[in-house]
């Protein structure tokens, strides 16, 4: 379980959806062999399609020679339409990339282990499961470490590399080691729920609907003031269009009920109203916004003051949750800051944000919204609290 010997290696994926093509897409493009399983024939053979048209893209924009596009498209096998998982014997590493199912990866895992070397490496690409509970159901646990890539894989630099109580540090080493090669920007963070980025995030969806709810601005407004003023690429309900209302929703009641009921993470009712009613965001043509054809979108309200008012508040929640996340271990403030700009394209790192506001002026912003609503949910951070009364920064 060392990084040695790892650099042209054979991977193996289990699951050809988009996150698993992907995956074999950066495996291969980093000169590995590559075996894509899939047990529903035709993923399988979308992804090969979707992964030569992606290619040809690449070919077209410059960013690859038609002969390096070939060689990657050599180096990568499809296997779909049988339960076969012998197809990974001799792989370095397999990285699971199936439905986000406790049972359903227990089951793969417990299966891949037996067509696989004692020395291979076990990796999930869970967003939002325990690590710990995946690997509870192999023999040899120690090999299981989270390897959790953002969509598109083949894009977004980010993958946050999470080690269980049960990991082996050989495996969590050798697995970012392997990752770093790929060219990709790793982070190491704690088998919590949500891990880095799905945790810290939550405030950026939670806050904009508790806004929303409230009356105080228009979801045109909200995407307006978040992309106008706070520096966002996307506003957040473009966003929550953009990857699917129902997934979004399941991970803010992932995180909320693994983490004891939280009222910080307590999901809205009107994203569980969006869901209800399959008004699901861009692949259902309808969400917060009309993607019909010749549908107009809303205006916003473009008043400074109010957009101010709006980023203020939604900045400081996710400042908050940031602070907590380097309290309790999650993950260190440099790698917080790191995973929030190359997982999620944040503007800026949210702790180096709060350096830049000043400390006390978020805690004091945190303090306020407790006091007006005397609801748990906006109870400051202890660290947020100390740090504010003895001056001190995040990042030196």
């Amino acid at each position: 379980m060392t990084a040695n010997g790892m650099t042209r290696a054979k991977i193996g994926v289990l699951g050809a959806g988009a996150m698993g093509s992907g995956i074999a897409q950066v495996a291969a493009a980093a000169g590995h062999d590559v075996v894509v399983v899939d047990a529903h024939a035709p993923s399988i053979e979308k992804a090969r399609q979707g992964l030569a048209k992606s290619l040809a893209k690449d070919v077209e924009k410059g960013k690859r020679t038609a002969a390096d596009a070939a060689a990657v498209e050599k180096r990568l096998a499809f296997l779909g339409g049988a339960d076969d998982l012998s197809a990974f014997a001799g792989c370095a590493m397999v990285i699971e990339a199936i439905v986000e199912d406790l049972d359903a990866k227990q089951s793969a895992f417990r299966r891949i282990e037996h067509e696989v070397a004692a020395e291979c490496i076990l990796a999930t690409n869970t967003s939002s499961l325990s690590v710990a509970g995946i690997a509870s159901a192999c023999a040899y646990p120690g090999r299981v470490v989270g390897v959790h890539f953002f969509n598109p894989a083949t894009v977004l630099p980010l993958v946050e590399i999470v080690g269980a109580i049960t990991t082996d540090t050989a495996a969590v080493s050798a697995a970012r080691a392997l990752v770093d090669s790929w060219g990709k920007t790793t982070v190491l963070a704690s088998d919590t729920p949500g891990f880095i980025v799905n945790r810290v995030a939550r405030p950026f969806y939670g806050e904009s609907l508790r806004i929303l709810e409230e009356q105080i601005a228009s979801v045109a407004t909200i995407d307006w003031a978040m992309k106008e003023i706070g520096g966002f690429r996307m506003g957040p309900f473009e966003l929550m269009d953009l990857i699917g209302n129902d997934v979004n929703y399941a991970v803010t009641k992932s995180v909320f009920e693994a983490l004891g009921h939280d009222p910080r993470y307590r999901p809205s009712v009107t994203q569980r109203r969006m869901v209800e009613s399959n008004r699901l965001g861009r692949k259902t043509q309808m969400g917060y916004y009309d993607y019909r054809d010749g549908a107009a979108k809303p205006a916003p309200v473009t008043d400074r003051a109010l957009g101010e008012r709006i980023v203020n508040r939604v900045v400081a929640m996710l400042i908050n949750e940031a602070a907590d996340a380097v309290q309790f271990g999650v993950a260190s403030a440099s790698d917080v800051d790191l995973a929030m700009t190359k997982g999620v394209n944040y503007p800026k790192g949210l702790l180096a944000w709060a350096d830049e506001i000043g400390v006390s002026e978020v805690f004091a912003r945190m303090q306020a919204l407790q006091e007006e609503y005397a609801e748990d949910r906006y109870r400051p951070s202890a660290l947020l609290r100390s740090m504010a009364r003895e001056g001190r920064r995040f990042h030196a």
